[in-house]
């Protein structure tokens, strides 16, 4: 309803009238932008498969997830909410629709990456009392179990034969690919005294990525490597160095 009552917003979307809201308000589609309320907990089977590999209009025959379109799965605090179970059923099912058969030959290579944001390493001190806290809201975080370390994360997606994965602490994160300038940036924001206190949280949040690739050597090539690159800080020009 806020997108659709958003003048600005609305015209991104398409024209006048190709915007439509679900009967229930938490979905919104339109001709460039789908936006589907869907509980990721129950069998991505009963959800997932006629929501996202049926049109959404009559007007349209063309799925709203294309197995042959480069896609990416973002899940920013979503999984670790859930079960490994189920998400490990939600992640194979992405894997297995992009592995859908196809009689083309020519078809472009697919590929699907996956990042995820999340917390993590909740069986030391410090993570005890997160779940602890959260417990006493009736929030618990039965998907964090699997993931003891930020080596044990990688395989939130090599268990569903992602070619690579890859993951980062945001304590690394902030210590190794943000330059200095940004974290100068960063804390005129905000004043920040207890910078160990910070590090102590960073380390138990991290970013976990990886590509599953079905193509030609060549496409597998190209992201087997996929991942972050370290700051480098411009260097002062010296105006009296010879060139």
């Amino acid at each position: 309803m806020a997108i659709t009552k958003s003048r600005e917003l609305s015209s991104l979307l398409g024209k006048p009238g190709e915007v439509q809201i679900d009967k229930s308000g938490t979905g919104l589609h339109s001709p460039k932008y789908h936006l589907s309320g869907v509980d990721l907990r129950l069998p991505p089977a009963d959800t997932l498969s006629m929501l996202l590999a049926s049109p959404s209009t009559s007007a349209s025959t063309t799925p709203l997830l294309s197995p042959d379109v480069p896609t990416l799965l973002l899940f920013e605090c979503v999984l670790v909410y859930m079960t490994p179970e189920a998400s490990a059923q939600l992640v194979q099912w992405f894997v297995d629709y992009f592995s859908s058969t196809d009689s083309n030959t020519n078809r472009r290579p697919r590929v699907l990456g996956g990042i995820v944001y999340e917390m993590f390493g909740l069986n030391d001190p410090f993570g005890r009392v997160m779940v602890d806290n959260l417990k006493t809201r009736n929030v618990s975080l039965p998907g964090a179990e699997p993931y003891p370390t930020v080596q044990s994360l990688p395989k939130r997606f090599l268990q569903h034969g992602f070619r690579t994965s890859h993951a980062l602490s945001l304590r690394e994160l902030r210590a190794s690919h943000l330059g200095t300038t940004e974290l100068e940036r960063i804390s005129k924001l905000e004043m920040l005294d207890e910078v160990e206190e910070l590090e102590l949280v960073l380390e138990h949040y991290a970013i976990t990525w990886g590509a599953w690739i079905d193509g030609t050597g060549e496409t597998k090539a190209d992201w087997a490597g996929w991942g972050l690159n370290q700051a480098v800080e411009a260097q002062p020009v010296d105006s009296d160095a010879s060139e």
